[in-house]
């Protein structure tokens, strides 16, 4: 039971669409232009860097926010796997921001709102999978290609993590947690299906962080 009610509270935060919601306040819907995607990328593409970063730092923080309420509620009668539950409130939240039920299931791809759920993990995934992100970014210069790696080593972390005992949780909960981080990391690529069909014929288009790398090629 409260494993369910962690998913239904971070989804009651996830249906928050960031992306949406400030389209329609500029008079258009972001799923009908650029890429159709409702998140971070195709918002800084089609309404430019304003809207980008408050789209990602509302959809970081809407999964922060289920992470904190679901460790308020059950920190003190679920201590022995709180981690679990908390991974159960981010999951919600991706799941909200993905299928909207108001938006007919039609959401974002979940990136920026795992951004949210790292943010809210141990230090060291922080410490790792942020820097990771960004520097495959500036290299490739594919936010699709950053944020797939990313899910594998946030995948890899969870179980790393888990197997040296650091969540201090018992064998049973640590493969629920596993079991968790495996089908958010499928749900990524499968969301990206069709990002990865156009990065393997070459047809993917290109972020730059620094104008000047655009200019270069």
């Amino acid at each position: 039971m409260d494993r369910l009610l962690c998913i239904l509270i971070g989804y009651c935060f996830g249906v928050f669409q960031t992306a949406f919601i400030y389209g329609k306040l500029h008079g258009i819907d972001i799923r009908e232009h650029g890429s159709g995607n409702a998140g971070t990328t195709n918002s800084l593409r089609v309404l430019g860097k304003k809207a980008g970063i408050i789209v990602l730092l509302g959809d970081i923080l809407k999964c922060i926010l289920a992470v904190v309420v679901s460790w308020l509620l059950f920190h003190n009668t679920a201590k022995d796997y709180m981690p679990l539950l908390q991974l159960y409130a981010g999951a919600g939240a991706i799941l909200g921001h993905n299928f909207p039920f108001y938006l007919k299931f039609k959401g974002g791809k979940g990136i920026a709102t795992t951004a949210g759920l790292i943010l809210s993990l141990p230090w060291p995934f922080v410490a790792v999978l942020c820097p990771l992100f960004f520097t495959i970014l500036f290299i490739t210069h594919y936010v699709s290609l950053s944020s797939l790696i990313i899910y594998i080593s946030f995948l890899g972390g969870l179980i790393l993590y888990g197997q040296l005992g650091l969540f201090h949780m018992d064998a049973i909960h640590l493969l629920e947690l596993y079991g968790v981080g495996l089908f958010l990391t499928v749900m990524a690529f499968y969301k990206h299906r069709e990002n990865i069909v156009r990065l393997i014929h070459k047809e993917e288009r290109k972020t730059y962080l620094i104008k000047k790398n655009q200019e270069k090629e």
